[in-house]
């Protein structure tokens, strides 16, 4: 007679995991065999499981990925684009995120290089990283309205802030004297203490034509 009473209880207390565990136990013959203890041990599993994906589902959103679902487990190998499946998996077990370093992913147009980067950055939710998904074209224009409107630093904060910033699709066009600021700001203050993964179809030898600062460069 308590089923109901209890499973109201964990739901006001926003244990949902708890209250549904609980339910699926009661629905099962060999809960009888389990003492209190190892109910207690499910209920608390199920309850850390439900935390850690709404936590997983809530920096996914956060990151507004391009290609939301894609995954690590989803890569094809054998494709054309010949994609080192070792190297890949080294960079998916995340550590360079935790040494804070940075990764650049170059190559011709149609090789999927966002969609291999959100990859990552799913993986790095799942890991419980931040992440934060801008295209550069969009990015800079975000970054100039919000100089007028008064949100720069509102901006400034999210780039700086997250865990990995994905900056997809660097270049072609050469940068402003404003967007080389901006550029230079959110670098030097990630620099050291997070990391910034940068798509680009540009050989890494012509970004200084880009950028148009030798000093940058």
């Amino acid at each position: 007679m308590l089923t109901h009473p209890t499973i109201d209880q964990l739901r006001a207390l926003k244990l949902d995991g708890m209250a549904d565990a609980f339910v699926n136990l009661q629905a099962q013959d060999r809960a009888k065999d389990l003492d209190h203890a190892e109910w207690l041990a499910l209920l608390l599993d199920r309850e850390a499981a439900n935390r850690n994906t709404k936590r997983f589902q809530s920096r996914l959103r956060s990151a507004k990925l391009r290609h939301g679902q894609a995954s690590i487990e989803d890569v094809d190998y054998r494709t054309s684009r010949r994609l080192d499946k070792a190297l890949f998996q080294q960079l998916a077990a995340g550590r360079w995120i935790a040494e804070h370093r940075n990764l650049l992913v170059t190559g011709p147009c149609g090789v999927g290089k966002s969609w291999l980067s959100c990859a990552l950055a799913q993986k790095a939710c799942r890991d419980g990283y931040t992440v934060h998904y801008a295209r550069v074209p969009r990015l800079f224009a975000d970054l100039e309205l919000a100089h007028g409107d008064g949100r720069f630093a509102r901006l400034f904060r999210t780039l700086v802030k997250a865990d990995l910033l994905i900056l997809d699709d660097w270049g072609p066009d050469r940068l402003t004297a404003n967007q080389r600021r901006d550029l230079m700001e959110i670098v030097e203050d990630r620099y050291g203490r997070s990391s910034t993964l940068i798509t680009s179809q540009l050989p890494t030898d012509t970004w200084h034509e880009v950028i148009g600062e030798p000093m940058l460069s």
